[in-house]
């Protein structure tokens, strides 16, 4: 038998016999790596990525060789997916009459797809987990087999399994063999990788039932998707598990109602977001400080329209690449119309209205634009994901000479805006194209070199740490998105800065260059919210609906003890009115406690208690959100000022 080479991290070379497996050498090196290795990752020994395989396929040519164990990111996936194929094992034992969709891996663990009759109930998800715990002591193999194609579409066929057929015809070419897995009494269609066996799995808990349509698509066999997570501990999963409670407690869902601060009427539609006075209070003062901050930092303001003829829309590109999440045309008498996805070709007619010089470059255009997707009714979440919402985008239109300078001030306004909203930690991804994917992308591979190397100078100048993510761009160029990360440690994809060659090219925009001649503007596209609806609820949950003063809808209640107070609780009011605080003087016939917690219930950052004391010494006794204690009393001159501070400061904190 022929040997191979075998290149470690370290840069040491191991011969080894053709079809060692991975972990045939990490037993070599070490008993202990073999027990912890779950998975390992190989690539061609001079160039190539690396893939990811299951420690027991074969080495077949030299190769450059990783394992991966519970340390490192990439083994977390497979972790997951393996959980997923632990759960569909599970299923099928206790019901097998079902049928199986697709069980991926997700961000936070794994979910499966059935097809079932009889809906599963939360009692069917603690057998199902008690089964799970069975095959997880059985220590079952993740053993992967190979059938010929017609042989495996003739095995599922028989078994009425119509959506593993779709897979092996969409993702196995003839000729080619399908891949299995095996997990006990249960086999799937699935390329893999796994680790070794299900005893890995040491803590795992299934968490809701959702419904989903097969292949997403409504009008399709209604599906059963059951969510689940694992941990390679315990421990790691009881943190998890209180994160879990920590969010329900924050979810803005909840206290957007219990707040009163916008709704969802069944009546208009899914994913459209009535603001009730108290977060449209809160909306327009986050709206009016970001268009005074486009101002200062050189923007010009405009406001387009919410609907435009489609050949927009074809010329933008957007037709081609984007018509599946755009609403259906509208047939008027001159032309078909569309409702806008984007505000970005609108932006480019206004810069088109003129001709300008290099002078006149850069062109900043802000817009809290309002836009309208099309997402599917069980995407839909709140205010995170919607179908009408509001964007504050802009469009800056530069020269080649301007561009890394103007991505540069985008990214300082981002991180401006995150800072002054009470978020001090953030992590930025580089989204690249995938040059061997040219089907939905635009431009040509020295553009999207040029574009994508602009984007990583500014970032290493900057010295901002990022993660590469390939294949992630939008189809007309690479982006930076800054996703803040909350007071739980979540991540949330808000902020982006987009490069793009292909509208200007698209609309034949120009400027007058230096040189007499006319030239082809480059152009970033840039949110920083991202949408005023999604940040609104992050802001929410970060905050647990307790927001910072400058962001409260009312900042200070006055609770006169008696009716007697009811005239120096207004003066109170009128003291702080003037110095641009939102006062309520709760003036109702209730007892002074009920009042209290209600207005603590309300999150008010200040409750002020005013009686006889208070009124004949020109004082306010002050209790202050979260405090068990009140603070006691204080001047009213001394509290004004200390609010009017705070404002100004727009302080996250109350002290």
């Amino acid at each position: 038998m022929s040997e191979i080479k075998v290149q470690l991290p370290d840069g040491s070379i191991k011969q080894v016999p053709q079809g060692t497996t991975a972990l045939d050498i990490a037993k070599s090196i070490s008993p202990r790596l073999a027990d912890a290795a779950l998975a390992a990752q190989v690539a061609p020994l001079n160039d190539g990525a690396m893939a990811t395989i299951d420690l027991t396929r074969p080495l077949e040519q030299d190769v450059r060789l990783r394992l991966l164990t519970e340390k490192d990111p990439e083994a977390l996936d497979v972790f997951h997916h393996s959980s997923a194929h632990l759960l569909a094992a599970a299923v099928l034992e206790l019901f097998p009459e079902t049928k199986l969709g697709h069980g991926p891996a997700t961000e936070t663990g794994f979910f499966y797809d059935f097809l079932r009759e009889t809906p599963f109930t939360p009692e069917d998800l603690i057998k199902i987990e008690a089964k799970m715990k069975e095959i997880v002591d059985r220590n079952e193999p993740f053993a992967r087999e190979f059938l010929d194609r017609d042989e495996g579409l003739s095995r599922f066929k028989d078994e009425g399994d119509f959506m593993k057929c779709h897979f092996i015809e969409q993702f196995v070419q003839p000729g080619e063999k399908v891949s299995l897995y095996k997990t006990g009494k249960f086999v799937d269609f699935c390329r893999g990788p796994h680790i070794p066996s299900t005893g890995r799995i040491k803590a795992f808990k299934l968490l809701n039932i959702a419904g989903a349509y097969w292949l997403g698509k409504e009008g399709n066999p209604q599906l059963q998707r059951i969510y689940g997570t694992s941990f390679y501990s315990k421990k790691l999963m009881d943190e998890y598990m209180k994160q879990l409670e920590e969010a329900k407690r924050r979810d803005h869902r909840a206290l957007g109602k219990q707040l009163d601060l916008y709704s969802i009427q069944e009546l208009a539609g899914p994913g459209l977001i009535f603001w009730h006075p108290k977060g449209g209070l809160i909306r327009t003062i986050m709206e009016d400080w970001l268009r005074a901050e486009y101002l200062k930092r050189g923007y010009s303001l405009v406001f387009t329209p919410h609907v435009a003829r489609r050949a927009l829309w074809q010329t933008s590109g957007h037709e081609g690449f984007y018509a599946e999440n755009m609403f259906d045309t509208m047939e008027l008498d001159d032309a078909e119309y569309r409702l806008k996805p984007m505000n970005c070709p609108f932006h480019i007619l206004i810069y088109k209205d003129q001709l300008r010089s290099y002078r006149d470059l850069p062109v900043r255009l802000g817009e809290l634009g309002t836009v309208y997707r099309y997402e599917r009714s069980g995407v839909m979440h709140g205010l995170m994901r919607v179908r009408g919402f509001t964007q504050d985008d802009a469009h800056i239109f530069c020269t080649p000479e301007q561009i890394e300078s103007e991505v540069e001030g985008c990214i300082d306004f981002a991180i401006s805006v995150l800072h002054t909203y009470g978020f001090q930690d953030f992590k930025v991804e580089l989204s690249a194209w995938d040059p061997e994917d040219r089907t939905h992308y635009v431009g040509s591979p020295e553009q999207w070199e040029l574009a994508q190397n602009s984007l990583k100078t500014v970032l290493e100048r900057k010295g901002i740490p990022y993660k590469f993510i390939p294949g992630e761009a939008a189809f007309y160029g690479p982006k930076i998105d800054v996703k803040l990360v909350d007071a739980i440690g979540r991540l949330w994809q808000l902020s982006t800065v987009q490069f793009d060659f292909n509208l200007p090219k698209r609309f034949e925009l120009e400027y007058v260059g230096e040189d007499g001649q006319r030239h082809q503007p480059l152009m970033v596209h840039r949110a920083l919210y991202g949408s005023v609806e999604r940040f609104f609820g992050v802001l929410i949950e970060h905050y647990a609906g307790a927001f910072p003063l400058w962001l409260s809808p009312t900042q200070v209640a006055v609770v006169p003890i008696a009716e007697r107070h009811q005239e120096y609780a207004e003066k109170v009011a009128a003291a702080l009115k003037a110095s641009g605080a939102r006062v309520e003087v709760d003036s109702r016939n209730e007892k002074m406690n009920a009042k209290i917690r209600e207005h603590a219930l309300q999150k008010v950052p200040f409750i002020l208690v005013v009686g006889d004391k208070e009124a004949e010494t020109g004082e306010v006794n002050v209790r202050v959100r979260g405090q068990e204690k009140a603070e006691g009393s204080m001047a009213l001159a001394t509290f004004v000022e200390r609010v009017k501070k705070l404002n100004e400061s727009r302080s996250t904190t109350l002290a």
